[in-house]
């Protein structure tokens, strides 16, 4: 496991786009005794070696719970990196295709996860751009070794950057009026980590299981990954940046998720917290030692997807943005598919300047 995971931080050391996961979080989401998603998936790491020496490393995945969700029978693949080499490249890719063929499955597809929080998605455009902290960087090389070995496009994700406005654009605005008019809504904040998992932290990741049902390859989170997350990312949040919208009667309806921008504290890290890996992650999320945010969530309850909801976490969103000092925000991932989430963009000042790609291949059955 150590090999496996140090490869990624071996293949691109130097590199000044490459964002290196942490290496205790990679080993703790392989760990079945650790994850919770081993309830319903099954998973293998394999690395390659030539000469007693890594040159590669995969993990194949299969997800029962989104198999039967969306009646396929496919083994994913993630953690994906390997050197510029075609015998290698198509090793890793044999492996997973006749494990994943030896279990029932008869197609291929990813770089996926167990779930959608982990890393998915391969690079394929904006190779020159520092990747964030809850995706995957890959050199330009990849892309072309998967379509040489018959992987297709299966759905592209969009990225972007984000120039903060320094005011809420007038129809935002103006539907913020509405909604909250029409509808009842109103924003609620937090100041404290615990009274926000005792309250809510249930509600919203139920949420997300609603919200994002219809998503690519989605798998629903069962109520022990609920808590696994609860108790892990609530307390990163900066709760500054988390507004959070309720209705009349105090029900949650949606929610936004902002952090600092923390590609450069993780590169700092090296994928470790210790001896000093934790200070350069401090700095940036406690002291703002950065100009640029990720936006790492957006939900909204699906009755109310397309009313102007989203207004409202913006409305409440940008003055804090400018307040803190953030002049830009990373988009993260988007379905190109995802239309209402991408004309949220069209009133800001914006560059696309990502794309990422998940792929497919059939490989029959055994």
């Amino acid at each position: 496991m150590k090999q496996f995971i140090c490869f990624n931080y071996e293949l691109y050391k130097g590199s000044p786009y490459a964002v290196p996961e942490l290496y205790s979080d990679v080993r703790d989401t392989l760990d079945p005794k650790k994850n919770a998603a081993f309830e319903f998936c099954e998973a293998q790491p394999f690395i390659a070696l030539r000469d007693d020496k890594v040159v590669g490393r995969i993990v194949a995945i299969i997800n029962h719970k989104a198999n039967s969700a969306w009646n396929k029978k496919a083994v994913r693949f993630g953690w994906v990196d390997f050197i510029d080499d075609a015998e290698v490249a198509d090793a890793l890719f044999a492996t997973v295709e006749e494990w994943g063929r030896e279990r029932g499955m008869t197609e291929v597809h990813g770089p996926l996860g167990f779930t959608d929080f982990d890393p998915e998605g391969m690079l394929v455009e904006g190779f020159d751009r520092i990747s964030t902290m809850a995706t995957i960087y890959n050199y330009p090389y990849y892309p072309v070794h998967m379509e040489r070995m018959g992987y297709t496009k299966d759905v592209d994700w969009m990225e972007y950057l984000l120039t903060a406005p320094t005011e809420l654009p007038e129809k935002h605005a103006r539907i913020t009026r509405i909604v909250k008019e029409k509808y009842g809504l109103r924003v609620v904040k937090y100041t404290s980590h615990s009274k926000l998992a005792r309250e809510r932290g249930t509600a919203i990741f139920e949420l997300l299981n609603e919200a994002y049902a219809h998503l690519y390859g989605y798998s629903a989170l069962s109520p022990k990954q609920i808590q696994q997350y609860i108790n892990s990312y609530l307390p990163l949040l900066d709760l500054r940046l988390v507004p959070i919208i309720v209705d009349k009667d105090d029900n949650l309806i949606g929610f936004g998720v902002l952090l600092p921008f923390l590609a450069e504290a993780f590169q700092k890290a090296r994928g470790f917290m210790f001896p000093f890996g934790w200070w350069h992650l401090i700095k940036a999320l406690k002291w703002n030692k950065t100009k640029t945010t990720e936006m790492l969530l957006v939900a909204v309850k699906p009755e109310y997807q397309g009313k102007g909801a989203v207004a409202l976490i913006f409305d409440d969103i940008i003055p804090v943005h400018n307040q803190l000092g953030y002049k830009w925000s990373e988009s993260n991932p988007e379905l190109e598919s995802n239309t209402k989430m991408q004309a949220q963009w069209d009133y800001f000042e914006r560059e696309h300047h990502k794309r990422r790609r998940a792929y497919k291949k059939d490989i029959g059955s055994k």
